[in-house]
């Protein structure tokens, strides 16, 4: 059952083309405004994601982060009292206009959370699973080597597919979580602190696979290690509590622009770690 509750809608809105034709931008937000309940949790965000690039977000907990990458898959429609109003446009179309298919929208933008949680099954099934229940008629062995290769994890697990997913170590589990995730073919891999429950090496590994995937594909990812959004990044955008209390878009920029010489007085505040 969807419950979210959608205020406003601004379908089929344009995206500028760049100079050769093609779109920059394939996800953005218009007047983005969530509650949960009555409490305001973003609000008018308004940002722009360009493909094949990997864009970090920053700020201080309780800033409405978590909650704006979830709105680029529908994934808060699952909590009954949330609420939106704005655009969020995929595409050139609002992935909320309700004749958008919540299904389709989250094969097309897939999610890493923030703790690995593969399936109670074996690492084969795991892969397989998105492309069984999208009716993938190809060569599901073939997938299954591609989507772990592409995670970086193949050659650790090639002789132990039948191996549940539970068994293998932390920073395995998330690969395969994203070999999951890549399975069904995303145009967009969110990642909601994809590395906050694992150690240096694995840490290390992630951020080697998200410079790889890059190439591939769109990765919007939040952190609250800002030396990892500078080393994997291209764009950052710096969100912080509003006097409202709601979370706000500060500035949103190329990365090294942004730490090096940020606009606003904020963000330079945050970075130096004089709050947050």
């Amino acid at each position: 059952m969807i419950n979210l509750r959608i205020d406003t809608r601004a379908s089929d809105v344009a995206v500028s083309p760049s100079e050769n034709g093609q779109s920059d931008v394939i996800l953005m937000t218009r007047n983005l405004n969530f509650w949960y309940g009555n409490t305001l949790v973003l609000e008018n965000i308004d940002c722009d994601i360009g493909p094949r690039e990997v864009t970090a977000i920053i700020g201080p907990s309780g800033c409405g982060k978590s909650t704006y990458l979830r709105c680029f898959n529908r994934m808060n429609e699952l909590i009954p009292t949330a609420r939106i109003a704005g655009s969020v446009v995929f595409r050139n179309r609002d992935i909320y206009d309700r004749s958008v298919d919540p299904v389709e929208v989250r094969r097309q933008v897939g999610m890493v959370f923030q703790k690995p949680n593969p399936f109670p099954k074996s690492i084969y099934d795991n892969v397989a699973y998105g492309p069984r229940v999208n009716g993938y008629k190809g060569d599901m062995d073939e997938a299954v080597e591609t989507s772990l290769k592409r995670a970086a994890l193949w050659d650790e697990v090639k002789d132990d597919l039948k191996k549940s997913g539970l068994a293998l170590s932390g920073g395995q589990q998330q690969r395969l979580c994203i070999a999951r995730a890549l399975a069904v073919q995303p145009d967009v891999l969110l990642m909601d602190e994809p590395c906050s429950a694992l150690d240096p090496i694995a840490t290390t590994r992630i951020e080697d696979l998200i410079r790889e995937l890059r190439e591939q594909l769109t990765i919007i990812i939040v952190t609250h290690n800002m030396q990892q959004a500078a080393r994997i990044s291209d764009r950052t955008a710096f969100f912080t509590v509003a006097e409202s209390g709601a979370g706000i878009l500060v500035e949103f920029n190329e990365t090294q622009k942004l730490f090096t010489t940020p606009a606003d007085e904020r963000t330079e505040a945050y970075i130096t770690g004089r709050f947050g």
